[in-house]
């Protein structure tokens, strides 16, 4: 479980409530795929006839331009994640990173899972040391204007993210 038991409201949109505006939740979003993406790899070659992850990522950044609904995107992920169920490792953790790409679109929140299961995929596959780097290469893409939000994100919610943040 990537998500708090309490919803943060700084990820939650400001026409449910929150203080999340469009532009943010749009940059969450692109953050998230490109997480994902770095990973894809490790996916593809356990896969590489499954585009099922590959299109999650790209209908996050289509729900970005505007050129797909909310539902459809949390769909995609959905089957991204699908993806993963067989899988085990580097694969699985890849797949489920494109998953979590994709319902960023419903639920800003799944920012930090995009981001955490392309750790641990990078942890399967190549290591700790690997992870460390693949957590810092994230971090240096880390738009402006939603760093800190992102990393103060991590801080709180490392310890439900395997520790993948430390």
């Amino acid at each position: 479980m990537i998500l708090p038991k309490v919803r943060d409201p700084r990820f939650i949109t400001i026409r449910r409530g929150g203080t999340l505006t469009d532009e943010r939740h749009h940059l969450l979003a692109l953050w998230a795929a490109g997480c994902a993406e770095h990973v894809l790899g490790l996916f593809e070659a356990a896969r590489p006839d499954d585009p099922r992850p590959r299109e999650a990522i790209e209908a996050a950044r289509a729900w970005v331009r505007g050129e797909l609904k909310m539902m459809e995107t949390r769909a995609r992920g959905g089957h991204a994640m699908g993806a993963a169920r067989d899988l085990r490792g580097a694969a699985r953790h890849a797949a489920y990173a494109a998953g979590q790409a994709a319902v960023v679109a419903h639920v800003a929140a799944h920012e930090l899972g995009a981001a955490a299961y392309a750790i641990k995929a990078v942890q399967a596959d190549a290591g700790e040391d690997a992870g460390r780097q693949e957590c810092a290469w994230q971090r240096e893409r880390l738009p402006e204007p939603i760093r800190e939000l992102v990393l103060d994100d991590q801080r709180l919610r490392n310890d439900i993210c395997w520790s993948v943040f430390t």
